[in-house]
C-alpha cells in the first residue's frame, strides 16, 4: 500500500502494484531526462495542464525508480498500465506534487 505521507503513490503496472516515489535521486534522474531540462517547467506544465506523454513517462520511470522497481522507459512501452493514459496521467500529476508537499498539507 502507498503511502502518501512519504510521498508514495500506487501504480499498477502489469497487474501488479507499485508504489512510485520520487527521491532525490529520482528528481536528478527526471532533471536530466526533461526535454526543458527545467524541473520548474514540468511543475507549471502540469499545472497548465500542458504536459505531454513524454513529461507523464518521465515522471512515473522517476516515481517507479524511486519506489525500488529497477526500470526504463522503454520497459513500459507495452506495460499494461491499470486505467490507461488518464490514469497514468493523474499519478503522474500526485506523485508530483506529493514530492513537495509539506506533511501538514497531505490528506
Amino acid at each position: 500500500m502507498a503511502n502518501r505521507w512519504k510521498g508514495e503513490v500506487a501504480l499498477m503496472v502489469n497487474g501488479t502494484r507499485r508504489n512510485m516515489k520520487l527521491t532525490l535521486g529520482a528528481l536528478a534522474e527526471l532533471e536530466a531526462a526533461l526535454d526543458t531540462g527545467s524541473f520548474i517547467e514540468l511543475v507549471e506544465r502540469f499545472e497548465s495542464h500542458e504536459f505531454d506523454t513524454r513529461d507523464v513517462l518521465a515522471l512515473i520511470v522517476a516515481g517507479l525508480r524511486g519506489g525500488g522497481w529497477d526500470i526504463e522507459s522503454e520497459d513500459l512501452i507495452s506495460a499494461d498500465i491499470e486505467g490507461g493514459p488518464i490514469v497514468a496521467a493523474r499519478r503522474a500529476a500526485e506523485l508530483l506534487t506529493l514530492a513537495f508537499q509539506l506533511p501538514e498539507e497531505a490528506d
